[in-house]
């Protein structure tokens, strides 16, 4: 861990920290909010058989969703640092209640889709409830923090294609929806009554296009900012390249899965929860360098077990297990040695990191079904090999240039 990165956790922060049943609360509407993003997934054969959709309107039905989720890390999160984070949370909840309905009782494909990204763009609720559990963590608590917090996430991610294909199963996919507006409608109620009042905006905010403009410029004056959204670029991308061509292989011979058989596959990389945990608990004690690499080191030797998938199944659930394992360290650790760097520009540090998110899940995706293609599924195991082993390169020169600036402190 690099002299900067101690700096950063050590100093900044609130006194005492959140009680372990807020947290959990976090966690759950994380996960709750996340989901809608990925509900739609093993939904779009029957979506658009009911609206009658050709398909290029069905794929535009997931690429919306995530269009409107990048414009809303740049748009919406960074309110977190300009007025009250509690009722910003609420009212991104209530207004994801509306949009949740609209897709439900959508009779036209027009009106599916604007709801979709009115969807992906009020989900990012659950970055702001990132930064707002974070700003109230003590210094060294934090990774405890952030890692239970984004637990939260990943399971909400995990079973999100698993849940609406049961819902679906029972009552169609337009109660998937349904269920979900009313779990959202309800967590805006309880985290209005249990959440205290956000005292972290400053008492002369910025106006809210400086407030964008400054996002930009982070990137500019913080260097260990844009050192960790690289890492974030490059593990997510190895991440989606692996879930967006594994189901390939899966569907041919021998295997020829359903897609709900491959959506439950997702359920093995629960173990990416614990990851996200120890990891925040890790660089609470001044690991984050070393959590890193080995997160990172992890996730190039996933990619030997992960090439023999279409002969062994055992292979993929070792491979699957272990990137997950290593991305959601990456992930805890990059979030709690930002968020400290400035706490007062705690919303617009997350959502600039996950834009960087974005764009590597995006390349990965489009670089699996581009590869597979092609070349074969050996093709997108040596992609994703490249975006680990890019990661780990960067992080090995981090290290040597941070070593060369001078003696300090024992670095773990």
């Amino acid at each position: 861990m690099s002299v900067d990165e101690k700096a950063a956790i050590r100093g900044a922060g609130t006194p005492g920290g959140p009680p372990r049943g807020l947290v959990a609360l976090f966690a759950v509407a994380c996960g709750a909010a996340v989901a809608n993003v990925y509900f739609s997934q093993p939904l779009l054969v029957t979506m658009g058989r009911d609206l009658a959709m050709s398909p290029a309107l069905v794929g535009a039905v997931v690429t919306l969703t995530h269009t409107g989720y990048g414009l809303g890390l740049f748009l919406l999160v960074p309110l977190g640092d300009l007025v009250d984070r509690r009722r910003l949370v609420v009212a991104q909840l209530l207004l994801l209640v509306a949009a949740l309905l609209a897709v439900a009782a959508a009779p036209t494909a027009a009106v599916l889709l604007a709801g979709m990204a009115a969807t992906g763009l009020l989900a990012v609720v659950t970055q702001t409830l990132v930064a707002f559990a974070a700003s109230l963590a003590p210094p060294a608590g934090r990774g405890r923090v952030v890692g239970l917090v984004t637990s939260g996430v990943v399971i909400g991610i995990l079973l999100a294609r698993t849940v609406s294909g049961l819902v679906a199963d029972l009552a169609g996919w337009r109660a998937v929806y349904l269920v979900s507006a009313a779990l959202t409608a309800l967590l805006a109620l309880v985290l209005y009554r249990a959440v205290p009042r956000d005292r972290g905006a400053p008492a002369a905010a910025p106006g809210y296009g400086r407030l964008l403009r400054s996002t930009v410029t982070l990137f500019a004056r913080e260097p260990l900012f844009r050192l960790r959204a690289l890492y974030g670029l490059l593990v997510f991308a190895a991440f989606s390249t692996l879930w967006s061509g594994v189901a390939l292989p899966l569907s041919e011979p021998p295997y020829q899965f359903s897609h709900t058989a491959i959506g439950a596959l997702g359920l093995i990389g629960a173990a990416g929860a614990l990851a996200a945990t120890a990891a925040g608990r890790l660089a609470d004690r001044g690991y984050a360098g070393a959590t890193t690499g080995t997160g990172l080191a992890l996730l190039l030797l996933s990619w030997l077990p992960l090439a023999f998938t279409p002969d062994s199944l055992w292979a993929l659930a070792a491979g699957v297990i272990l990137l997950d394992l290593a991305v959601q360290a990456v992930h805890v650790t990059n979030q709690t040695v930002i968020y400290a760097l400035r706490p007062d520009a705690g919303s617009r540090l997350i959502g600039g990191y996950m834009i960087c998110y974005a764009i590597g899940s995006a390349t990965g995706a489009l670089t699996a079904t581009s590869l597979h293609a092609v070349a074969g599924w050996g093709a997108v195991c040596a992609a994703g090999a490249v975006f680990s082993f890019l990661g780990l390169a960067v992080w090995a020169g981090a290290r040597r240039t941070a070593r060369g600036a001078g003696p300090g402190p024992r670095t773990s």
